[in-house]
């Protein structure tokens, strides 16, 4: 019988994540001028910062080249940065070289058919709610929140909740 992914947020310590469909809705407004703009979510901005800050590393792998997104993330503290990547699996393999990190060790959430060889070699692969049926095959855990709507925040916020890296520092000034 297959464990819950649950049991093993406790082994998270490094989150990826696409951008196109995860951190944006995946729809592009295109300016008369060519520019395609993107719209992410707050939510999962404040998240992505409070898991940086509690030491978390974030890596970014997508498809996309667009460098306005890249400087929303940077502006978060995001350094790893993968774009234009169209083999995934290859940006994610040189990645966990690079840092030395376990797979087991890995939350990776894509939404699309080219996110599904770095999803099955982490360990945990996860998805927003509404990612193509292929990915959710695979899936460890299906956010119930769309891509760009805050399915970032609700994985990142499971796994530091079960570590106790989440709110912490926030009771005794709300109390």
């Amino acid at each position: 019988m297959k464990k819950s992914y649950k049991e093993y947020l406790k082994d998270i310590t490094t989150f990826i994540f696409d951008v196109d469909g995860v951190l944006t809705d995946g729809s592009v407004l295109v300016t008369t001028d060519g520019e395609m703009l993107r719209k992410m979510s707050v939510k999962d901005g404040y998240a992505l910062k409070v898991a940086i800050d509690k030491g978390y590393t974030i890596c970014i792998i997508t498809g996309g080249t667009n460098e306005g997104v890249k400087k929303r993330l940077q502006g978060l503290g995001i350094t790893d940065f993968y774009m234009g990547s169209h083999h995934k699996i290859d940006a994610l393999e040189e990645y966990l070289d690079i840092y030395g990190i376990d797979p087991k060790n890995v939350l990776y959430m894509g939404d699309d058919i080219p996110d599904i060889p770095p999803m099955k070699r982490v360990g945990v692969a996860s998805c927003p709610q509404n990612a193509v049926p292929e990915v959710r095959a695979i899936c460890d855990y299906i956010s119930h929140i769309n891509g760009g709507h805050g399915c970032a925040r609700d994985v990142i916020e499971q796994v530091l909740k079960v570590r106790g890296d989440w709110m912490e520092n926030f009771s005794a000034a709300n109390d």
